[in-house]
Order: C-alpha cells, then structure tokens, then sequence
C-alpha cells in the first residue's frame, strides 16, 4: 500500500530551542507531515470517517509546535510523530520540522529534522483485519 495524505508548509510559532534567547523570544517553525494510510474505503464512499481528518492532525501539530517547550527539534519531531501515531489509524507518518532562521552565524534560512515512524498498534487501523 501507498496512499499518503500530505499536509505541508505548516507554519507555527514557537518557543524551542537550546539557548535562553530562544526560549524567551521564540522563532518561526514549518511543519511538513506525511501519513501513509489505506484510502480504499474514503475513496469509494467519499466519508470523511473513512480517512484522516486533517483539520484534526493540522490541530494536534499547532498545539505540539505552540505548546511545550522542546530543548531540540528532534524532541519537538519526536513528541508530534508519536502523537500522531496514538490518536490516528496511520501506518507511517514522516514529519520533517524546521526551525527558520536558526542562530546561528552566517547565512542559513533553516534547520530540519525529519523522523519517519511506523504504527505498531493494527488495532489503532482503519479495517486492521483486511489489511
């Protein structure tokens, strides 16, 4: 399988970082999220509650970025794959989170990380036992 819902380009203000400046100050942070999942049933019915709701993971993703404080972006990266995985019936989700105009000196426009994790829990999966 390979259905992928994309949500990219989310951009989100936020307090993350390792020095005291940027956690008081904040910096602008991007958000590109990949999910794989099976679009078999929302392909054929056209039901939202078939697939993904991505107003619901657009909303999960701003309250992680806006939300608690993380020293590093693999933290933040870490925190909004796991939480995907927890509240969504997806396979796969790979996030890539910049940080914009990071400090540091000389001319550099962002940072990224990017971390793909797998769903381990079927039960958690859209039809698991056709799969």
């Amino acid at each position: 399988m390979k259905d992928i819902i994309r949500l990219g380009g989310l951009s989100f203000y936020g307090f993350h970082g390792v020095s005291t400046a940027e956690k008081e100050t904040g910096r602008l942070f991007e958000v590109d999220c990949e999910l794989e999942v099976d679009l078999a049933d929302a392909g054929q019915s056209d039901r939202l509650t078939d697939t993904i709701d991505y107003a619901e993971v657009y909303e999960v993703i701003r309250e992680t970025v806006e939300g608690k404080a993380f020293s590093l972006l693999e933290g933040l990266a870490g925190r909004l794959t796991k939480t995907i995985l927890d509240k969504f019936p997806v396979y796969r989700v790979t996030l890539k989170v910049r940080k914009m105009n990071p400090p540091i000196a000389g001319q550099i426009k962002f940072i990224e990380v990017e971390l793909t994790r797998h769903q381990t829990d079927t039960s958690k999966l859209i039809n698991p036992e056709e799969k």
